[in-house]
């Protein structure tokens, strides 16, 4: 009876924590969008004008911002005003280098030609004899390619349970072993510390085919 209880509660406990960690991002996120909307003037804000709240109000608004800066920044003007941004900012001592570092770094990411963090591989780490999954971020360019003999691969390798933390690692592409489990699959095994991993099955039947 006892075992039988137990089991039933383990069970709600593993329903209900996915659920509601997830619906309590998306709640964090929502909210924080919706903190958005206090860049209007109260006058104009939807709660004064509507007789009633609309929650994931911000969400709207975020979107249409987005949206309407991009069309900004493509057009001529837009695109000057960014210049003379960037131009005001690299005049700036150390505020130029983490405003290029983050604009290459969005830049990398969003870009419908990257290949950033599409490609799982596993490497020996940080020891010999010691294995840890890790992510493409691209390949090595400049100065660091040019003074290895061998392709250098950039590898950012996260930590466990935040994987968004990690470290950004440099190796031959002769000492990576490639993976086919997909990023989504690799970030749940990191984050669950190796309890849940990618179903066998499904990866073997891809290598059939």
């Amino acid at each position: 009876m006892k075992k039988a209880i137990k089991n039933i509660f383990l069970t709600g406990i593993i329903a209900i924590i996915p659920v509601g960690l997830t619906s309590y991002i998306i709640y964090l996120m929502i909210r924080m969008m919706d903190n958005l909307l206090k860049v209007i003037p109260p006058r104009y804000h939807p709660d004064q004008l509507l007789p009633f709240h609309i929650p994931g109000l911000g969400v709207i608004f975020t979107l249409i911002l987005i949206f309407i800066v991009g069309l900004i920044v493509k057009s001529y003007i837009g695109k000057k005003a960014v210049d003379l941004g960037e131009w005001i900012l690299g005049k700036i001592p150390f505020v130029s280098g983490i405003y290029i570092a983050l604009k290459k770094l969005a830049e990398t990411i969003f870009s419908d030609k990257s290949q950033s963090f599409r490609r799982v591989v596993l490497i020996e780490y940080p020891r010999k004899g010691l294995y840890s999954v890790a992510f493409v971020t691209g390949l090595s360019k400049g100065e660091v390619q040019a003074k290895t003999e061998d392709v250098m691969l950039n590898l950012f390798v996260p930590t466990t349970p935040n994987p968004t933390s990690g470290f950004y690692i440099m190796i031959p592409e002769s000492e990576v072993i490639n993976l086919t489990m997909t990023v989504e699959e690799a970030f749940t095994l990191i984050m669950s510390g190796g309890i849940v991993t990618p179903s066998d099955n499904k990866h073997k039947q891809k290598k059939q085919k």
